[in-house]
């Protein structure tokens, strides 16, 4: 009987190992990855429709720049000299233009969404069909600018300076007039504006 074991042990193993030599082994999968690089941006770049989002241009002399299309979400542009730029349909969402210097400059159908431009002189500046809902343009000089058809719902205007700007077709929504009172209408001419 004890061979009879040792023999039945013996088919048994070689059995399991016929078994195993057939079942295929595991075989390792590639691996993928759907990571996305992150474009660096090159915050000296200048030209049409540049990226310039996040770039700290603060005091930068940008005067006479053209940057139409550009891109410059969020960018520090504070105290920066844009004098007569040409900034036509750029994006300026969430970006920090206050005490900068747009005397002149083309900012048409730009996208100031968000911006602070406390400060800013803007003094015969072409703002026409310009988004500046929930701008802060609280001190700004706006003297001869052209801003119809301009969005200013949401917009702080506190104490601006509207002196012969054209207000034409304007869209006035819980705006803030430069006498600090709030209202859905064209802002009153005040000594501030």
């Amino acid at each position: 009987m004890r061979k009879q074991g040792s023999l039945l042990v013996f088919l048994l193993a070689a059995c399991v190992g016929l078994f195993a030599a057939c079942v295929p082994a595991a075989v390792p999968t590639a691996t993928t990855t759907t990571t996305t690089a992150i474009p660096v941006v090159d915050c000296a770049a200048r030209g049409p429709g540049v990226d310039l989002h996040g770039c700290n241009l603060a005091g930068a002399r940008l005067d006479f720049a053209i940057l139409s299309g550009a891109n410059l979400t969020d960018a520090n542009l504070r105290n920066a000299y844009l004098m007569s730029a040409n900034l036509l349909g750029a994006n300026f969402t969430g970006a920090d233009l206050g005490d900068a210097f747009l005397t002149g400059a083309t900012l048409r159908g730009a996208n100031l969404t968000g911006a602070d431009l406390s400060g800013a002189i803007l003094t015969s500046t072409d703002l026409r069909r310009a988004n500046l809902s929930g701008a802060n343009l609280g001190y700004a000089n706006l003297t001869n600018a052209n801003l119809t058809e301009a969005d200013l719902s949401g917009t702080d205007l506190t104490e601006a300076y509207l002196t012969d700007a054209n207000l034409d077709l304007i869209t006035w929504s819980n705006t803030t007039c430069p006498n600090g009172v709030v209202q859905s209408m064209e802002c009153p001419r005040t000594s501030a504006g």
